[in-house]
Order: structure tokens, then sequence, then C-alpha cells
């Protein structure tokens, strides 16, 4: 049997790629948050790799601290993208799991705002697209209208691209596959190795 190494992110990419919500598409990301946050996906239909894995959760983003003075749970960096916004982050911060607080508007408000400004850098470095976003966090209901409203403040205007202003919502979406994007997806690297 052919063996295939590569991230567990790249593997749920492949597997929207293949079977859900980036077929026919050849840039687009694959963002995952949950316990941690990470990213992969194409460019030019060929996964992203480089001197390591693209390393998503630990960009930098900008971190207000008199809003949110919490100082991140990432041991290398803090408040990074996954120091700030990670489901560990949520737990650190809030004294609570994600899941136990579903109605609090302040946490969901804060979580969308990080969240939206790490998507943010990815669509003005990768220009993907689409980015799916997948992971236990991302099951909050009502979470993905609040990122798409940040994402389209935080861009003001920037590009014009329907697909970015008016179609936010096909544009920053959640995994057709659901939670099986990455058991499908490694079935997809197997099959495709050569392709990707």
């Amino acid at each position: 049997m052919p063996v295939v190494f590569d991230t567990d992110v790249n593997a749920a990419a492949c597997g929207e790629h293949v079977w859900g919500a980036a077929q026919g598409l050849d840039t687009f990301c694959y963002i995952t948050v949950g316990t941690g946050i990470g990213g992969g996906g194409m460019a030019r239909g060929k996964l992203l790799h480089g001197l390591v894995h693209p390393e998503f959760g630990h960009m930098r983003i900008p971190h207000d601290r008199k809003t949110d003075p919490f100082p991140g749970v990432c041991p290398y960096h803090g408040d990074c993208w996954e120091g700030l916004a990670s489901g560990r982050a949520i737990e650190a911060r809030w004294g609570r799991p994600a899941d136990e607080l579903a109605g609090d508007e302040a946490v969901w408000e804060l979580e969308a705002r990080y969240i939206a400004l790490g998507l943010v850098c990815v669509i003005c470095v990768l220009s993907p697209e689409r980015i799916v976003l997948g992971g236990g966090v991302m099951s909050q209901p009502g979470l993905l209208p609040l990122i798409h409203r940040e994402v389209s403040g935080l861009m003001n205007g920037y590009l014009d691209d329907a697909s970015v202003a008016d179609g936010i919502a096909d544009y920053v979406t959640l995994p057709q596959l659901g939670s099986l994007a990455g058991v499908l997806g490694a079935i997809a690297l197997v099959q495709n190795d050569a392709a990707y």
C-alpha cells in the first residue's frame, strides 16, 4: 500500500478539494480553529510546503492589551493567533471550555475579531480563492456570521472582488465534509499523491 506523509490540515484541505467546499479551486486555504490553530492549502493546485509546513497559527496579529489583557497561551509567542484564538486560549481566558460559553456574547465577539484578524493576513498574503474554516471552535452556532462581519469591516473595501465584498459567506465558509475532512483527505492524499 502507498504511504504519504503530510500535515493534518493539508489532509483536510485535500479532502475539501476533492469532495468538499474547495472543489474546482486551485488556490485556497483550509484553517482549523480547535485546540490550536493550523492551516494548510493549495497554491496553483499544489499543497503548500516550504522550509517546514506552514504555521498559520503562529502569525502575529494585533493584540489590544487594554481591551484584552490576556497574555495568550502559546509557549513560544504568547499572543500569536493560536495563543489568542485557539480553544485552549478561550478556556484559559474565560476559565471554562468554549462549549460551556455558548450564550456569552463577549466571548464570541472577541473570538470573531481575532479569527478575522488572522484571516485578513491570510487573504492579503496568499490571496486564496476561498477559505474553509474547520475545527471544534467553528462549531459554535453564530460564530461564522460574526467572522464574516469582522473580515468585511477589516478589509474596508480594499479588495473589490465580489467574492470577498459581496459573497463573504461563500468566500469564508465551513467545510462541506465537516469533521470527516481530515480522514477523507488522507484517502485523497494517497489517491492523488502525484498530483499534489
